[in-house]
């Protein structure tokens, strides 16, 4: 089933409970905004919430990052709706929830920490919502240097030091900006050996099937996509270049 037909409102978000609960809760015209169930600390999200979770959480912190650069672009929108395959009966009610998460009180950064509360235990997880974020922000061709601080502060807030950030910012910038090394997550005096380690590790760590595995949307494949065509490139260029086998 589509997360969109998933999203059951008051349910879940008092199980989820903190800003996601409430903004689904509110979402779904319930009071629970009012009241505020504060999730737990050692709460982790399984199941259906997971999914529900993530999904909420894309949608609220695109609609906070689009305060940071001051406007929300078409083609902003119209990346989120293509990465998570909208329906149209649906598009309504998400840009509902976008608007109402953009004029929440909540700073971006209650739910980033709820969110790698949620997640904490699958770091992939959280990288593959960051990697929904760069996809959204640099989806007008411009990459505001707000934007950059908002996700490199949401990065943190999930847990990743500078060069786990470079690396899946790098992975975002394009082949002709990007350094090769630095998507593999590599230095230039790494062996042919680590090379090879480095990228099959990648690879397999953002394969489709691995995000599905682990209760990414299946809405959001278009994101794994690019990125192991990305990783691809990058173990490509490098390969020829040093002429790897």
């Amino acid at each position: 089933m589509s997360i969109w037909g998933k999203i059951a409102g008051v349910g879940i978000g008092a199980a989820l409970g903190g800003p996601i609960g409430a903004l689904i809760g509110l979402a779904a015209g319930h009071a629970l905004v009012d009241k505020p169930v504060e999730v737990a600390s050692d709460r982790i999200a399984k199941g259906p919430e997971a999914s529900i979770a993530f999904t909420m959480g894309v949608i609220a912190l695109s609609a906070k990052m689009a305060k940071a650069d001051g406007q929300v672009t078409r083609s902003e929108v119209d990346a989120f709706k293509r990465i998570f395959h909208v329906p149209e009966h649906e598009a309504k009610n998400v840009g509902r929830i976008f608007d109402l998460a953009r004029q929440d009180v909540a700073g971006y950064d209650a739910y980033a920490a709820q969110i790698a509360r949620l997640f904490r235990d699958r770091p992939a997880v959280l990288e593959d919502l960051l990697d929904g974020l760069f996809h959204i922000a640099m989806a007008d061709g411009v990459f505001h240097p707000a934007e950059e601080d908002f996700l490199r502060r949401v990065a943190e807030l999930f847990g990743f030091a500078q060069h786990q950030y470079d690396r899946i910012k790098a992975s975002h910038l394009g082949p002709d900006a990007a350094d090769p090394y630095v998507i593999l997550g590599l230095s230039h005096d790494a062996s042919d050996d680590e090379i090879k380690r480095a990228y099959r590790q990648l690879v397999k760590e953002h394969h489709p099937d691995a995000m599905m595995a682990r209760g990414v949307p299946e809405e959001f494949i278009e994101v794994a996509t690019d990125k192991i065509a990305t990783i691809n490139d990058a173990y490509d260029r490098i390969a020829k270049a040093r002429g790897i086998k």
